[in-house]
């Protein structure tokens, strides 16, 4: 008989077991009244006005214990218009357009759809960055999970045989999450702004391709972040300099005074999936030789 004394690692039942136990009621008056049932069981409990704050920790929570059981530990992310098709349904977009104005719009998509191939590309090349020594995975690529460019993204990480995330928003319309995504990293928001906190946390690198105004959303809070010092600067790569010439005069805010010349270093215009990771990887290369230039000197 052995004298080793084991203590059990848990005493409580599982919330599972419990919830199960619980819906086994008697069938009474009073076991079947909503006052009645377990508060993380009733669903009319949780959606009330009072338990915001408690969506909000839930949503937070959620996104990151799947990254974190998935070994995920840095992003790549993707931003862009859920309206800039791939060439060839471009192509076929200005065929069916009727009218000048039509036409005209229908020409910029088709212009502006090249880059549906460069995300693809540029997804293709990061998704295969190597696991860490922890086996942690870097460089995941991270989308809305929305067609067009958000679609090219995941569909670059799926040519690779890669695994994808998607971060999903509710909204009026049905976006439902394109067929590139990994099902098991296809997250679901209601609030927009922890849709775009877990966007950023574990960012190590952002594309940002032409959009609207969903696009400047998400871009112009990194850049702020990064330019008040509230998050460390991270590469963040716009593609398409003609676009964002045309629709942001970034000169004209430091004419007039509202940012400083060196803000326009946040960020580097890019043309092809090739020039995008090269930035990349050049930025987390200086980083690392910053660092250990500063290590021996405090040595």
């Amino acid at each position: 008989m052995s004298n080793e004394t084991r203590v059990p690692s848990r005493v409580f039942q599982p919330a599972r077991e419990e919830a199960a136990s619980a819906n086994t009621n008697s069938g009474t008056p009073q076991t079947e009244h909503p006052a009645y049932r377990l508060a993380f069981q009733d669903m009319d409990f949780l959606l009330r006005e009072d338990l915001r704050p408690v969506r909000f920790q839930l949503e937070l929570l959620k996104p990151q214990l799947v990254l974190d059981e998935a070994n995920i530990a840095s992003t790549f992310v993707f931003y862009g218009s859920a309206r800039i098709p791939e060439p060839e349904k471009a192509r076929a977009m200005l065929e069916a357009a009727e009218g000048d104005e039509a036409r005209k719009i229908a020409e910029r998509l088709v212009e502006k759809s090249k880059y549906y191939d460069v995300a693809r590309e540029l997804a293709r090349k990061v998704s295969v960055f190597p696991r860490d020594e922890a086996g942690k995975r870097h460089f995941v690529v991270c989308s809305g999970g929305g067609p067009s460019i958000m679609e090219a993204a995941n569909r670059g990480a799926a040519d690779v045989g890669q695994e994808s995330i998607a971060l999903n928003i509710v909204l009026p319309h049905e976006q439902a999450p394109n067929p590139y995504v990994t099902p098991a990293l296809s997250m679901q928001f209601h609030y927009f702004a922890l849709r775009k906190m877990h966007f950023l946390l574990h960012a190590r690198a952002l594309a940002a391709f032409p959009g609207g105004f969903g696009t400047f959303d998400e871009l112009f809070e990194l850049l702020t972040l990064i330019q008040t010092g509230k998050i460390k600067p991270i590469p963040v790569l716009l593609y398409g300099r003609q676009f964002w010439d045309r629709v942001v005069n970034f000169e004209a805010l430091v004419e007039e005074g509202v940012i400083a010349a060196r803000d326009l270093k946040l960020f580097h215009y890019c043309e092809t999936a090739e020039d995008g990771w090269e930035v990349v990887q050049k930025f987390w290369q200086d980083r690392e030789q910053d660092m250990i230039r500063t290590t021996k000197a405090e040595a």
